[in-house]
Formats: structure tokens, C-alpha cells, sequence
């Protein structure tokens, strides 16, 4: 439902652009008639289905780490390399400023184009990249500083190559480094959250998902490839992984879910800054106030918990 709803606005809004600042009454007029209908249709976007809610988390035009960064954040100033290996494209990460104090900020990147998708590895990390991401955290936690990550990957690159150099054991030293660290860490999942290389950078505090971000163990096309050797199924799989914010906020998975734009994230990037940005600034004041101990503590107890019945 949600593809035919935006080829309709894009169409709209393409029209709207055409009419430029006509101030004709017949201009007018149909402009009006525009801005209702597109109104109307995102209306429609208020009660979203597993499957649309997936085509949202992968949408070219979603917001990528590097946009975060300009809007949110001042003076970043990029770290590269994991000093064992190389420098992997597809994990971003530097010291930046937060409301004039400074945090470390890390993500999985994207790109906008096809030539930057494939310089960035379409956003799925070798070993390098995480060990680049920890070697980041390491250094936050010496100095003090608070840590937010943007999740958004199809999972980790499972290349041979990968496995040679420890992708594995590269994730598994995060997961339980991360679980130890002594300062406020803030994950927000922002699109694509999935497998083990999207839970490399979200063993945090408090775990955020956008509204149409989706966070799971696998793709719905793997799932549906594996449970019923169908992937043509992916969209019932939607359904059946239970992987929307929504479910998740339901499961204790995630702690608060920031809303959307209707129709999603991309069609208005600043308004989903601004939720963004309101969400980060009240929990990053809440965890500030506990001790290191506390966070560490708070942090084993929360992902130790998930899955009891």
C-alpha cells in the first residue's frame, strides 16, 4: 500500500513544484486540490502494515548517518581506521559536540547513489568496522564521553573475506565489551536493524527505534528462504517476525519509539531531526545522572532480562 501511496505524492508534489508561484485563481485552485489529496492520503499512512513498515526502513531517501550528524550534532571530527586491519567505510565514527558537550558518535553508513552504496559496502561492516567502532568506545570510555549510535544495516557482510579476518568474534567482543562500558550509551535503530551487525553497535542503555524502522534477527526475505523455503513470502514474514517498533516496545526489546513524518521519514527530514534530537537530549539527561557502575549494571540487567518469561 505504502509504494502506491508515495508514487502518488511524488507525483503530487511534482505537480505542485510545476505550478511554481502562479497566483492565478485557477493556480490556486488546483493547488489547493493538491495539498488536500496529499493530505488525505498520508492520513491513510497513520495504520501501516509489517510489510509497508519494512519498505519504509529501506527507502533510498531515509536519512543517513552522516545527515544525523549535520543536524545534530557541532565540530565532528571523523576517526578512522580499527589498527589492526584497514579503515572500513561502512561504519562512521568520530568525537563530536552535543548541546556544546562532548559525546562519540558512531553508525553504519549508507549511501544516496549507487556509487556511494557501493563504496560504503551497501552499509554492511567487515570485522574492521567494529573493531574500529569499540576501539572508538574504548577511547569514550577513557575520557568520559557519552555514546550514541545510528543503526541501520542489512547485517554484517558475510563475505569469506570477512570470516578470515574474524567477523565473528569481532561482533561477539562488542556485544560483550559494550555490555561493560562506564558511560551513558544511547543506541537509536534509524532503518535497517539486522542480525548480529546491527546488534554490534546496540547494546546500550536505552535503545530507540525510529516509528518505521524495523530491528530483527534476519531479513524477511532470509526468514521466509529458511521457515518456508519460499522468499516470494517475505511479506507474510513481516508479519510472523514480530520486528516493528511497535512489537519490540511491546517485547522490552527497545525502551521508546521516536515518531515519524507521516509517510515516513523522508519526506521531511527535519521534522524527524527535531523528534530526534528531543529524544536523545531527555534520555542522555537521564542516564548523566547515574555512575559509571550504575550504567554498566543497568545495562547487563536490561539484555540479560530480554526473552524471560
Amino acid at each position: 500500500m505504502i509504494k502506491e501511496v508515495l508514487r502518488q505524492i511524488d507525483d503530487m508534489d511534482k505537480e505542485l513544484k510545476a505550478l511554481g508561484e502562479d497566483r492565478s485563481a485557477e493556480v490556486k485552485q488546483r493547488r489547493k486540490q493538491l495539498e488536500q489529496a496529499r493530505a488525505e492520503l498520508l492520513e491513510g499512512c497513520n495504520s501501516l502494515s509489517a510489510a509497508d513498515k519494512v519498505f519504509l526502513a529501506r527507502h533510498p531517501h531515509r536519512p543517513k548517518i552522516d545527515e544525523y550528524i549535520d543536524a545534530l550534532f557541532t565540530d565532528f571530527f571523523v576517526q578512522r581506521g580499527d589498527r589492526q586491519c584497514k579503515e572500513d567505510p561502512s561504519i562512521l565514527g568520530g568525537i563530536a559536540l552535543y548541546k556544546g558537550k562532548p559525546v562519540t558518535v558512531i553508525g553504519h553508513r549508507k549511501g544516496n547513489t549507487l556509487e556511494e552504496n557501493m563504496k560504503y559496502n551497501f552499509g554492511m561492516p567487515g570485522p574492521e568496522g567494529y573493531r574500529k567502532a569499540l576501539r572508538m568506545m574504548k577511547q569514550a570510555e577513557k575520557f568520559g564521553r557519552p555514546i550514541i549510535t545510528f543503526i541501520d544495516t542489512p547485517g554484517a557482510y558475510p563475505g569469506k573475506e570477512a570470516e578470515e579476518r574474524g567477523q565473528g568474534e569481532a561482533i561477539a567482543r562488542n556485544l560483550a565489551e559494550m555490555s561493560t562500558l562506564t558511560v551513558p550509551v544511547i543506541a537509536v535503530v534509524t532503518g535497517e536493524g539486522s542480525s548480529g551487525g546491527a546488534l554490534a553497535l546496540g547494546v546500550g542503555n536505552r535503545v530507540l527505534m525510529l516509528e518505521n524502522a524495523i530491528y530483527s534477527v534476519l531479513s524477511p526475505e532470509g526468514f521466509a528462504s529458511i521457515l518456508w523455503k519460499d522468499a516470494s513470502r517475505h511479506e507474510e514474514a513481516c508479519d510472523v517476525m514480530k520486528l516493528t517498533a511497535q512489537d519490540l516496545l511491546n517485547y522490552k526489546v527497545i525502551d521508546e519509539i521516536i515518531p515519524e513524518p507521516l509517510g515516513g521519514a523522508q519526506l521531511d527530514h527535519q521534522a524527524l531531526f527535531a523528534n530526534v534530537d528531543a529524544a536523545l537530549e531527555r534520555n542522555l539527561s537521564q542516564l548523566s545522572r547515574l555512575s559509571g557502575s550504575a550504567l554498566a549494571s543497568q545495562r547487563h540487567k536490561k539484555f540479560r532480562q530480554m526473552g524471560e518469561v
